[in-house]
Parts: C-alpha cells; sequence; structure tokens
C-alpha cells in the first residue's frame, strides 16, 4: 500500500514539472547512517526515488546508507558547509550543540508513538528556525520504535548495571549511562555488531529495530522494554542548495517529504512487534523491565528532565508546555 502511495505522488509530482521550462539535471547525495535495510533508509531511498521521479530527473537524489559516504557523525557539518547538499541523521545526536536538539530523548516524557507525534508537532516551529541559522533547511522527521535495554546478562536492578559498557548514541544516553554507574562508549550505528563482537560494548539502550537490523543476538542476551523515549531521525538539507530550486522542485520535495514522514512513522509503528519478535526468535530474552529497575529508571528520568530544561531555557519550557497542552 505504501509503495502505491508513493508511485502515485511521483505521478502527481510530475505533473507539477510537466509545463515548467526543462532545466539543467542535478544530482544530489544523500548520506544516511543506518544501514540500507533499516526502515530509515529504505524510506529515505523512497524519498529520494519520489524527487527524482517528480522532478522528470531535473534533480536526481541518490542514498547512501551505513555510513558509506560520510560517517553518521559528519554528517551534519557535511550539509552545513555544501559537501553534500542534503542528508539524514539522528536529531540528538547534536544535543551538546543546542539542547533543543534533544527534546525528543527526555526520559519518559513521551512514551508512546501519538505522544511522540504531539511532541513533535509542539517543537518543530523551534527547530525549524534553530536549523535555518545553522544554513539548513528542514525536510521530515521519522519516530523510531521506543528504546529498550540490550544487556548480556539477566538485569532486575541499577545495582546490577555498575560497571558495564554502554553503548551511547547522544547525550541523554551517555548521562543515562552515568546515572546508572555505566561506562558509556560513543558507538556509530554502522560499528555496533563489531563493538559488542568484540566487548568494546556489552549493552545499550536502543529499539529493537536497531537490534534486529544489527542481529545483537550474535553478542547480547537480553532486551527489557522500558519505553523510555522515541528519538527521531531528520532529513536536512543545505539551505543554499534549497534556495537556489524552483518553486516547482520544491514543491516535488515538499510533497515527497510529507509521504515520506507518513510513510516512515507507519513503517515505525508496525515494525515494533515484529522486531522484537525476531529478537526472541533469535534466542533472546525479551520482556519487560521489572518493576524494581522500571522505578529506578524513572527517578532517573526526573534528573534528566530537570537537568534539561534548565539547559534548553524558554525555549524547552515553551517546548515542554505546548506538548502538555495537547493533551
Amino acid at each position: 500500500m505504501l509503495k502505491n502511495k508513493i508511485s502515485v505522488l511521483a505521478a502527481l509530482a510530475t505533473g507539477i514539472v510537466l509545463g515548467a521550462t526543462p532545466g539543467t539535471a542535478e544530482k544530489w547525495d544523500m548520506p544516511m547512517a543506518y544501514s540500507a535495510t533499516n526502515f530509515h533508509s529504505a524510506t529515505g531511498a523512497e524519498f529520494a526515488q519520489c524527487v527524482t521521479t517528480g522532478t522528470g530527473g531535473d534533480l536526481e537524489i541518490v542514498t547512501h546508507p551505513g555510513g558509506s559516504l560520510i560517517s553518521g557523525n559528519d554528517i551534519k557539518r557535511a550539509i552545513q558547509t555544501g559537501q553534500v547538499q542534503i542528508g539524514e541523521r539522528l536529531l540528538s545526536a547534536h544535543q551538546n550543540e543546542n539542547a533543543l536538539f534533544g527534546f525528543d530523548s527526555i526520559p519518559f516524557l513521551a512514551t508512546s508513538f501519538e505522544d511522540a507525534a504531539r511532541l513533535w508537532e509542539a517543537a518543530k516551529p523551534e527547530l525549524s528556525n534553530l536549523l535555518q541559522s545553522q544554513n539548513l533547511h528542514l525536510l521530515y522527521s521519522v519516530p523510531w520504535p521506543p528504546q529498550g535495554l540490550y544487556f548480556k546478562k539477566e538485569v532486575n536492578s541499577v545495582a546490577d548495571m555498575e560497571g558495564i559498557k554502554f553503548r551511547s548514541y547522544n547525550t541523554a544516553t551517555a548521562r543515562l549511562a552515568e546515572l546508572s554507574g555505566m561506562i558509556p562508549i560513543q558507538i556509530e550505528a554502522a560499528e555496533i555488531s563489531q563493538a559488542f563482537a568484540t566487548g568494546v560494548a556489552e549493552s545499550m539502550i536502543s529499539s529493537g529495530s536497531t537490534g534486529y537490523d544489527r542481529k545483537v543476538w550474535e553478542s547480547l542476551t537480553h532486551f527489557y522494554a522500558v519505553d523510555a523515549w522515541l528519538p527521531r531521525n531528520y532529513v536536512m538539507v543545505n539551505q543554499g542548495a534549497w534556495d537556489s530550486l524552483s518553486d516547482s522542485s520544491k514543491s516535488v520535495i515538499n510533497g515527497c517529504a510529507s509521504l515520506a514522514e507518513y510513510a516512515g512513522t507507519w513503517r515505525a509503528i508496525h515494525y515494533t512487534e515484529f522486531t522484537l519478535g525476531e529478537l526472541a526468535k533469535n534466542g533472546m530474552v525479551v520482556q519487560r523491565a521489572g518493576e524494581t529497575l522500571q522505578e529506578e529508571l524513572r527517578e532517573f528520568g526526573v534528573i534528566m528532565t530537570d537537568e534539561w530544561l534548565e539547559n534548553s531555557g524558554e525555549t524547552g519550557s515553551a517546548v515542554v508546555d505546548a506538548f502538555h497542552s495537547m493533551k
């Protein structure tokens, strides 16, 4: 059904530009940090094809998943400086630049897809302004499934986590590791399998999707659902590259971006149960965290929420207030 909708949108987008004067064909490279089989990368590939078809080939977007063109940590800077025109990155990976980038990783604020959608609606205007100030134009954003904890042993309380080497991917995950006595180690998504296989990391907080994509059952044994937050990926364009486009091309891209956001979110929702089932099918213990562990994690959540609100100031408070007002 999604592919049919993408085809329809591409056809409509093509119609938008049929009356336009053909221009010189342009190619945009789109680096992405996650593997080609990941649902974010699949959505990005369909978005790219939608744009390429919709502009009649005047603008061709070519995706490069798995950090094959530019490593995940360098994607945003590459777009800002014009090394590439477009790309996708984990939003909260930039929280060290500005606390607002971590709005989606406030522990236990938005723990469902419905809440995550409302939080995105509350934060999007402020985030768009922030990105524009950094020479970037926001196109679309897709959430990950709810985050859970992976270990290579049974864990019933925070005390059981002491000293474990923990893969972190943003400020929030590093802080969670510190509060729980684990050792945070920054590891990009493309490096997860090797990190666990070699013992560089022994645990992480992530979705079932990441665990399934990286086949973590080869090294880890337990997944505990805690629904800590639903982080987001986002696709951005260099502002100068965006401004140089014709109005018809912008219309095509905006239409394709809207569908990509819908399609990606749909995938995230339906991928959640499938991936957790696959973890279990491949021998992992998959269950909700026990009451003790959940209560201890929520105490950390209160601490981290207060810290985020302090760091994000009035802007962050406005986003959280807007989110609460939508309930």
